[in-house]
């Protein structure tokens, strides 16, 4: 027996059978999705298209059967607890075309497979711990760095860090050991009073020994002096006089 049932414009399709005391049943759907008209036989869970579990406090690992929702479209898991790493065969949900795992604790690698997935539009994978190389695919890496900020060992492009042999290239850090800091302290310090009694007898013993730059020297303190004192005297008049 076959019963029909419509609801804004969606048509769905139940057919049981009662065969030897069981009772089976078809879900068969009909369903306008993107502009297209698409049918949907037997599997209930293939007629899922979004699931969004963001926000709450769900703990342990992506369940492996999540990759055979194949006609998933939108996909939240964001903001929650989970554990352990993406699944290897997401890439297999080739309809994806929002995939949010970020504020997890995820960990491991991008899987290769997610460059299968031509139709991802919004890809959010920061504050994991997710580490290695990001695979090089046409969508992975035309996303912001954003989308995998806050992953410490992660690194490729689109993100500045880059790889070696799939891991972060960190900056080598030279540690000198405690003679040579020594040394090089007591030389740093050596040339500072080196260089500081050469520029001042450099400068004032020219001064000391030839007459006519002395006379010179201290003729322009003179004037300086002067000049400082009528521009005071003349502050303070206009002050008093103000007054």
């Amino acid at each position: 027996m076959t019963q029909k049932t419509s609801s804004q414009g969606h048509s769905y399709y139940v057919h049981t059978n009662y065969m030897d005391g069981n009772l089976t049943y078809d879900l068969n759907a009909l369903l306008m999705w993107k502009g297209s008209e698409q049918m949907f036989k037997n599997n209930v869970l293939l007629l899922l298209k979004s699931i969004d579990l963001s926000s709450n406090h769900f703990s342990g690992e992506i369940p492996l059967e999540i990759e055979n929702l194949f006609g998933l479209v939108s996909l939240n898991l964001s903001r929650n607890h989970l554990t352990g790493k993406i699944p290897s065969n997401i890439g297999k949900l080739t309809s994806l075309d929002f995939l949010d795992l970020s504020r997890n604790h995820l960990v491991g690698s991008i899987p290769s497979s997610l460059t299968q997935i031509d139709r991802l539009g919004v890809l959010d994978l920061s504050h994991n711990n997710l580490s290695g190389e990001i695979p090089t695919g046409t969508q992975l890496q035309s996303f912001n760095a954003s989308c995998y900020e806050d992953n410490l060992d992660l690194c490729g492009p689109p993100l500045e860090k880059l790889c070696i042999d799939g891991k972060p290239a960190h900056e080598p850090i030279v540690k000198l050991p405690e003679d040579e800091k020594l040394l090089f302290t007591r030389e740093f310090y050596m040339s500072m009073a080196i260089g500081f009694v050469i520029s001042f007898w450099g400068v004032f013993g020219s001064i000391l020994i030839k007459r006519s730059w002395r006379h010179a020297y201290f003729k322009f303190i003179s004037n300086l002096s002067d000049a400082i004192y009528v521009m005071v005297a003349v502050k303070v008049f206009k002050w008093r006089h103000r007054g």
